[in-house]
C-alpha cells in the first residue's frame, strides 16, 4: 500500500522562525507594509536599514503565506523566453527584465552575508532542456536550433549562457546558464526579520489589515490604526488598499491564477547535480536539489493549472511522484505541498503605485523569489526618492512598454547594480586556455572573476578582477598591458599594483 504524505512544505520542516506578536497598540510609522512573504519582507529591511520606521502586518503567520510554499529556484531567467520578451518589448527592453532578475539574486546574496545568515545559500547554473524522459523533443531538431537561438541571444545581451547538445542529467539539447542560484527561503527569511527587529523595525503576525484610509494615511487591525506616509501592498494577490473599486476591479481582470505543485525526497548525495533544471514542456517542470549533511533533497514540481479548474489535484501530485521516482529510481519521498503564481497578459509582473503613496506588486509568474526581492528593492527606491532603471518596465499602470531606442545601461550606468554587474555577467573565459601568450583576460575561477594574464615567455599571473575603489570589474587594456576599471578610471599593472586612482589598494594576487 502506498505511503500517503501529508502536504506539507519542507522549509517549514526544516527551519524555525521568530515569534511575531499581535499588532497590541496604535502606531504612527514611516511606512505600512501588509504582508510578510519575500517581498514584504526585503521592504521592510531595506528601509528599516535606511533609517526608516516601518511596521509589517500580515494577516497569519509571517513567511507562511505563498513564500513558504516555493521550490525556491533563484534565476533570471523567465517564464518567457529572452527571444519573445525581445519580439514583445525590443532588445533594451529584454535584457532589462533578466538584468533586474540577476540583481535581485544579487541583493540576496548580499543580504545573507551583510546579515551573516546560514541560509544555505549557493550560486549553481541553471538549465533549460528538452522535456524530462523526452530527451530529443517532440520537434527534434526544430528544438535544438531554437536552444542555439536562445544562447546565441542571451550572450549577445550580455549574460553566461551557452548551447548544449546534452544538458547535465536531463539529457537531450538544452542551454546552460551560468549564476543562478539556490537558498533556503525560511532560514533567509528568518534572519531577514531578525535585521530588521535589530534596526528598529516590528513584524506582526495575525493581523489582518481591516480597513485603509488616505486622509490621513492609515490603516486598521486588530481594532488599532497606524498612521504613515506610505503604504506597501505585498499580499501576492493584491488588496484593494486606497485605490478606487473601477481600478482595482480592472487591475484584478489583468490577473490569471495558477496552482503549481511539488514534491520532493531525499537522495544519495551526488545523484542529481546542485544546479537548477527547468525544462520545454508546456506547462514545465522544474528541479533542483538541496543539499544536506548525508543526502540530497531533491525538489520537483510542475502540473500546473489554473486555480480551481482541476478535477483530481491528488493525481497532480501523482504524476509528479512517478516521474521523480523515474528519474532518481533511489528517491525516498518525503513532501508534497503546492503554491500559487500569477501570470499577468505581457509576462512581466505588476510593481509600482496604484494609488498615491501606495505601492503594489504581484504577477511574478514562476520568479516569485526573484521578483520578490526585485519588488522589495523598488518599492524601497521608490519611498526613498531614488531613481530604479526598472520602473517604467514594471509599472503596474503600464499599457505597452515601446520597444523603441533607450539606451539601457547607458542611462542607468550609475545604478549601484550597474558597477558590479560583470560580476554576475559576461567572463570572457572559463579556463587559462583561453588566456594567449601576451593577453590579459577575465576568466572564471573557483568560481570567482579572475583577472588572468599570461606573458610572453607564457607565465601567468592572476590577480582578483574586482576594483578594490568600488567594486566593478576592470577590463583588459591590450595596448598598455595594464587592467583598466571602465567605472571609475583606476589602472592595474599585470601583477595587481596600481598605477593610478582612484583605487590605493592593489588587486588581491588569485592562487590555485
Amino acid at each position: 500500500m502506498k505511503q500517503q504524505i501529508a502536504p506539507k512544505p519542507y522549509w517549514t520542516d526544516s527551519a524555525a522562525l521568530p515569534a511575531f506578536p499581535k499588532l497590541q497598540r496604535d502606531e504612527n510609522v514611516d511606512v505600512v507594509v501588509v504582508g510578510a512573504g519575500i517581498t514584504g519582507l526585503t521592504t521592510a529591511y531595506l528601509l528599516a536599514k535606511a533609517g526608516r520606521t516601518v511596521t509589517v502586518l500580515d494577516r497569519n503567520d509571517p513567511v507562511q503565506g505563498d513564500t513558504g510554499y516555493t521550490s525556491a529556484h533563484l534565476t533570471m531567467v523567465t517564464d518567457a523566453w529572452l527571444s519573445e520578451l525581445v519580439d514583445r518589448f525590443g532588445r533594451d527592453h529584454a535584457q532589462a527584465v533578466w538584468d533586474a532578475g540577476l540583481a535581485a539574486i544579487a541583493r540576496i546574496d548580499a543580504i545573507a552575508r551583510e546579515e551573516d545568515i546560514a541560509c544555505d545559500f549557493g550560486w549553481v547554473p541553471g538549465y533549460l532542456h528538452s522535456p524530462f524522459g523526452d530527451p530529443q523533443g517532440k520537434r527534434g531538431k526544430d528544438v535544438a536550433e531554437a536552444f542555439r537561438q536562445e544562447a546565441a541571444l542571451a550572450g549577445d545581451l550580455g549574460f553566461d549562457a551557452a548551447y548544449l547538445d546534452n544538458a547535465p542529467f536531463a539529457g537531450g539539447p538544452g542551454v546552460g546558464f551560468e549564476n543562478q542560484a539556490r537558498f533556503h527561503p525560511r532560514k533567509y527569511l528568518a534572519g531577514v526579520a531578525r535585521a530588521i527587529a535589530a534596526a528598529g523595525g516590528h513584524i506582526c503576525g495575525h493581523s489582518a489589515v481591516e480597513e485603509f484610509s488616505d486622509k490621513p494615511l492609515s490603516v486598521k487591525a486588530n481594532g488599532h490604526t497606524i498612521s504613515c506616509r506610505d503604504i506597501v501592498l505585498a499580499t501576492h494577490n493584491p488588496l484593494m488598499g486606497n485605490t478606487g473599486m473601477a481600478s482595482a476591479t480592472l487591475f484584478q481582470t489583468k490577473l490569471a491564477l495558477y496552482s503549481t505543485y511539488v514534491v520532493a525526497g531525499r537522495a544519495p548525495k551526488g545523484e542529481v547535480p546542485d544546479a537548477l533544471f527547468w525544462d520545454s514542456a508546456n506547462p514545465y517542470h522544474y528541479l533542483r536539489i538541496e543539499p544536506q549533511a548525508d543526502h540530497d533533497l531533491v525538489i520537483f514540481g510542475g502540473e500546473d493549472h489554473k486555480t480551481g479548474q482541476a478535477d483530481d489535484t491528488s493525481a497532480c501530485y501523482d504524476r509528479l511522484e512517478r516521474k521523480l521516482t523515474s528519474l532518481v529510481p533511489r528517491i525516498n519521498l518525503t513532501h508534497r505541498w503546492s503554491g500559487q503564481v500569477i501570470e499577468t497578459p505581457d509576462g512581466l509582473p505588476y510593481i509600482g503605485e496604484t494609488a498615491p503613496h501606495q505601492f503594489v506588486a504581484t504577477g511574478f509568474s514562476g520568479n516569485g523569489l526573484t521578483f520578490g526581492t526585485l519588488s522589495g528593492m523598488m518599492a524601497a527606491d521608490q519611498i526613498l526618492g531614488r531613481d530604479n532603471p526598472w520602473r517604467e518596465l514594471f509599472d503596474a499602470g503600464r499599457t505597452k512598454i515601446k520597444g523603441g531606442a533607450w539606451n539601457y545601461v547607458r542611462e542607468n550606468k550609475d545604478y549601484p547594480y550597474y558597477l558590479v554587474r560583470d560580476r554576475f555577467a559576461g567572463a570572457e573565459g572559463q579556463s587559462l586556455r583561453a588566456v594567449k601568450r601576451g593577453e590579459g583576460l577575465i576568466i572564471e575561477r573557483k568560481g570567482q572573476k579572475t583577472a588572468a594574464f599570461r606573458d610572453d615567455e607564457g607565465s601567468v599571473t592572476m590577480v582578483s578582477a574586482v576594483c578594490t575603489h568600488m567594486g566593478c570589474l576592470v577590463d583588459w587594456n591590450k595596448a598598455e598591458r595594464t587592467w583598466d576599471c571602465p567605472c571609475h578610471g583606476s589602472r592595474f599593472m599585470p601583477d595587481g599594483s596600481v598605477i593610478g586612482g582612484p583605487a590605493e589598494t592593489p588587486l588581491p594576487k588569485v592562487t590555485d
